[in-house]
């Protein structure tokens, strides 16, 4: 008995396979099958599909020992299910393939986030989290994929994932060839650079695997080089309790004060590793509408959405990866990215209308924010007396 979940013509929604019919297949039949669910994932809008093997013991000690050092900071889930995460066979009963795709998101060529870091009064949002939130749009394509498989064969047993379990979804993604983990340790892939989403199907049909993709980044430390927070500690070794977006997303405390000036204006998240990142040259703009910016947040104010109210907030980050830090980590995000604007009296205004927020997080950095602001005023100005 499969322990995957079915599709079912008969139902809209997932039940326990009682039988699987990829015994059945024969291995022509398989053959054919993989050819047709590439071309369909090219239909449902995926750029790339790719199917492997659950076989990753070649990263565990890795993984293991990263974890081990404490490298993922507060992000408890990254260990707690035990050996799950590395064997795709203990999580889902009777996977014996993975069927990765990835999905394009970037909404406009790079120089215009590049310009965005460079503009102290502007707030920058990673690339991702400009539009809709990805889990929804890559599952529900997933989900018409499973569907077009159980059109073809019949029930089959499978599961949807995306970003949102126990699944090691970049090393399976380079197993099924859509690219390699670069030395930030993000997927890049040889003709469209890193700006895409990933997702799976856990299946137990047995098809036929792709050819693994191969490293390709060389001598290059652009990523290594550039990260504000050296949280890229060396080749392929991210420490996330470093890392802008682990920080501004994950974290749910007061933001450690030795990585405050490096955030800059990054609210939420941070792409400066595959900004710089060379093979990124070869990014395509996405196609996808529900990657397009909204609200105005690629080309909106600190101040402007420090003013947010919660219920404005709530608002205008439905349907946003956005929401889920909540509106207390927003504001906090927000006060450090103000202590590093210039100083105006608009500024100053807004912090000091926050300046005795009932939150002790927010409270707290608004108050670093006001005293670096005028210590960076103080600093200028003895620096004028000096020179005159």
């Amino acid at each position: 008995m499969s322990l995957l979940y079915c599709a079912h013509s008969l139902s809209h929604e997932l039940r326990f396979c009682k039988y699987s019919v990829s015994q059945s297949i024969s291995q022509q039949e398989l053959s054919n099958l993989a050819g047709k669910i590439k071309v369909w994932g090219g239909e449902l809008g995926f750029q790339q599909l790719g199917i492997s093997d659950t076989d990753l013991s070649a990263i565990e000690n890795n993984y293991t020992r990263w974890t081990e050092a404490g490298m993922h900071g507060d992000m408890d889930y990254m260990h707690k299910h035990g050996s799950k995460r590395l064997r795709p066979d203990e999580l889902i009963a009777g996977t014996k393939r993975v069927i990765s795709v990835r999905m394009d998101h970037l909404p406009h060529n790079e120089q215009a986030a590049i310009d965005l870091l460079d503009d102290g009064k502007t707030a920058y949002v990673s690339r991702y989290a400009l539009g809709r939130d990805y889990h929804k749009v890559l599952r529900k394509r997933l989900q018409k994929l499973a569907k077009k498989i159980q059109s073809e064969i019949g029930d089959f047993g499978y599961r949807v994932f995306v970003d949102s379990a126990p699944v090691m979804e970049k090393p399976l993604a380079q197993k099924a060839g859509l690219g390699w983990q670069g030395k930030h340790t993000n997927l890049i892939n040889k003709n469209s650079g890193s700006w895409f989403f990933l997702g799976e199907l856990y299946t137990d049909l047995p098809l036929p695997i792709d050819e693994p993709a191969q490293d390709h980044c060389g001598s290059c430390t652009a990523c290594l080089d550039v990260c504000p927070t050296n949280a890229i500690i060396g080749p392929y070794q991210l420490d996330a309790r470093k890392c802008i977006s682990y920080l501004t997303i994950e974290h749910k405390g007061s933001i450690p004060i030795e990585f405050r000036k490096a955030i800059g204006n990054r609210i939420y998240g941070c792409d400066d590793c595959q900004l710089f990142c060379p093979w990124n040259k070869f990014a395509q703009i996405s196609r996808e509408a529900d990657f397009m910016p909204r609200h105005d947040l690629d080309n909106s104010t600190l101040v402007e959405l420090f003013n947010w109210s919660e219920e404005t907030f709530l608002q205008k980050t439905e349907g946003s990866a956005i929401r889920r830090i909540g509106y207390e980590r927003w504001l906090r995000n927000l006060a450090i990215g103000l202590g590093n604007a210039n100083k105006t009296e608009e500024v100053i205004i807004a912090l000091q209308n926050r300046v005795n927020h009932p939150s002790e997080i927010i409270k707290e950095s608004v108050n670093w924010a006001l005293n670096n602001l005028l210590s960076t005023i103080s600093e200028n100005s003895t620096n004028t007396n000096s020179i005159l």
